[in-house]
This record gives C-alpha cells, structure tokens and sequence, in this order.
C-alpha cells in the first residue's frame, strides 16, 4: 500500500498556542475521523513493522492506544497500554522523565512484556523522544527487546530520534 503524505498532512489541524503559549500541536483527530485517512495510518504503520516478529504492541496514551490497537491485530500481536501514573489497576513499573513542557511519569503492568518478547512502540506524534524513550525504558525494565518505534507524525526539528539511541524509527509524515 502506497500512502499519500501530503493527504495525511492536509488532515492534521494544527493548534496554535496548545497546550501553552508557542506551541503549535498537531491536532491528528480530523484525520481519525476521515475512513480513507485513519486506514491509510494504520496500514502504513502495519506495512512498515509486518516484516519481522512482534509479540505486543505498545500504545502511549492516549493518542497512541487509537493507532497502536489496530496495528497489533493487523500484526497478530498483543496490546499492551502505556499509561500516565496512577492509571493502571495492578503492580506496575513506572518511569518519570521530562517533556517539552513538564514532567510525567509513565506506567506499564509488570506483566505486560514478558523476557525476551519482540515489541513494538506506537504514539500518534514523536516530538522531543522522552515519552518514546521512557517507554523504550519500561520494555527494557521488563526483559523484552524493543524493535521499532512508529509514530504517524514526526517533529523532526525536535529531534526526538536522538533520543531512542538507532532505534528504527518510522513516522509516516514529518514536519523539519
């Protein structure tokens, strides 16, 4: 399947002055709500992780859980959520790092990610890397092997990739 960028980027709304004065966000929900746009999201993403074993599929709330749950039936993987502090109901791992703008802690279930399991973690925007990275932590924390990291939109100017230490990274359109 051959996806059209330039449609994804006419589908992302952007928000100036969101969540705080300066930044622009990358609204992505006009895009889930076009059929054509969301399945070409979802298959891009698929497509470009179908060639290797992937046990589960990471999703980073909340954005990520909407592109990551498809792309792990579409792969025949699990679904794994990973969840902003105090969110998950059982024994969990948790690992604190900074954003852009602030400070936040993620979580995972200790059982979510078993030794040696091939992962795959899925957010809708890869900006700065910390939430990427401290997912990446989590899978590490847990014995399983990291094996890509796709996004749907890349802030490339961010430079967040430096931050996931040659992972593959795979973003489906990106803003320099």
């Amino acid at each position: 399947m051959v996806y059209d960028a330039a449609r994804i980027k006419d589908l992302v709304r952007d928000v100036p002055d969101f969540p705080k004065p300066g930044v622009t966000f990358k609204d992505i929900t006009p895009l889930l709500a076009d059929p054509e746009g969301f399945a070409t999201c979802i298959e891009g993403l698929a497509q470009r992780f179908a060639g290797g074993r992937v046990d589960k599929v990471i999703g980073i709330e909340a954005r990520g859980f909407i592109v990551a749950s498809p792309v792990a039936y579409r792969l025949g993987a699990g679904f794994v959520p990973a969840r902003k502090k105090g969110k998950l109901p059982w024994q969990v791992h948790a690992d604190t790092y900074e954003l852009e703008y602030g400070v936040e802690t993620l979580e995972v279930h200790t059982d979510a990610v078993g030794d040696g399991e091939r992962v795959l973690i899925l957010d809708d925007v890869l900006a700065t890397g910390g939430t990427a990275a401290a997912t990446r932590r989590l899978v590490d924390s847990l014995g399983g092997e990291v094996v890509g990291f796709g996004c749907v939109i890349e802030l490339g100017f961010l430079s967040g990739r430096q931050r996931l230490g040659g992972l593959d990274v795979e973003a489906l359109v990106s803003y320099e």
